[in-house]
């Protein structure tokens, strides 16, 4: 697995629900955020996935809350890849407080979609070494 990358982030109120803390659904859109800062982070935009014919697709996620997220609170986001042989691939995320407190834990099996042939491609990390300019962020 690689060494997480990560991202600061802070709970705004109008992501919050009526009891106040965190919506669920927006757990997801900040390991989106956190998925999406690595690959720039590593040299990849959006434009150079699809200019090289793929995208990523989600397969299957799970989440696990352990504890509340009120507006205001300062998050890290976090985001590690771990490769294993095939098409697919995963990435570990936690959301951790300032203080340590891990408020979720996110569990997301990916591959890359060839998008003329709208299947996956053999080797998800082959098309990654190719692309970025620090597959290392990867653990490549």
């Amino acid at each position: 697995m690689s060494e997480p990358f990560s991202v600061p982030v802070t709970v705004r109120g109008y992501e919050t629900d009526v009891q106040g803390h965190l919506n669920q659904s927006v757990y997801l859109n900040y390991a989106e955020h956190s998925r999406w800062s690595l690959l720039r982070a590593a040299g990849i935009s959006q434009s150079a996935l699809v200019g090289s014919g793929v995208g990523p697709v989600a397969l299957e996620t799970t989440l696990r809350y352990q504890r509340e997220l009120v507006a205001g609170d300062e998050v890290e986001v976090t985001c590690a890849f771990a490769w294993g042989e095939g098409k697919t691939f995963r990435i570990e995320q936690t959301v951790r407080k300032t203080d340590g407190t891990v408020a979720a834990e996110i569990t997301a099996v990916l591959g890359l979609l060839d998008l003329k042939t709208r299947k996956l491609v053999p080797d998800p990390r082959d098309q990654f070494r190719r692309l970025a300019s620090d597959p290392g962020l990867f653990g490549l």
